[in-house]
């Protein structure tokens, strides 16, 4: 048994597989979420199927799409973009643009971030964000402390959230 994180490299996935490759069932488990969405997981699932191994997907839990269920934003089109960029100029840029995206093709915006930059990313939010765009924070999925919270960028203006390091899923949905 070994541990799949975002420091395995590459040459290191053919010594994971070793017991599949003796013949032995081997299972691929996230501790939080779905294993390769948005998670560690897709260049072992990836050389899996170039070895020709059968991939077997169980259900369970995907952060992304509990968040999306819970936002009440639309859940028929969607696009999931992973993290943003980190430099503020490139990231504001992107929010324009996902901002635009979302109310040209009524599509929300999923995006995740990590947990001690969260505030800097609210706080750009706010400050990029028409008033009239739905923002929805979804934070530590399936835990006792579970809030999904859904409101306008104006809404948000009056009422910051407290969640500095806590995981969160951030959801935009600019309305036409």
């Amino acid at each position: 048994m070994g541990i799949l994180n975002e420091h395995t490299r590459t040459n290191e996935l053919e010594t994971l597989m070793q017991p599949l490759l003796a013949g032995h069932d081997m299972g691929l488990l996230s501790e939080a979420g779905c294993p390769a969405i948005a998670d560690p997981g897709s260049n072992l699932v990836r050389l899996a199927h170039h070895k020709q191994i059968k991939i077997i997907p169980l259900t369970g839990p995907s952060s992304i799409l509990l968040a999306l269920m819970a936002s009440g934003l639309n859940g028929q089109r969607f696009c999931f973009h992973g993290y943003l960029p980190i430099d503020r100029n490139a990231r504001t840029q992107t929010i324009t643009a996902l901002e635009k995206q979302s109310g040209k093709q009524d599509q929300t915006q999923i995006f995740i971030e990590t947990p001690y930059r969260n505030q800097n990313l609210f706080e750009l939010l706010v400050k990029t964000c028409r008033d009239d765009t739905d923002l929805c924070l979804a934070m530590q999925l399936t835990s006792v402390e579970e809030r999904v919270t859904t409101r306008s960028i104006k809404q948000w203006k009056s009422k910051q959230p407290d969640f500095q390091k806590i995981p969160t899923i951030f959801l935009l949905h600019a309305n036409r």
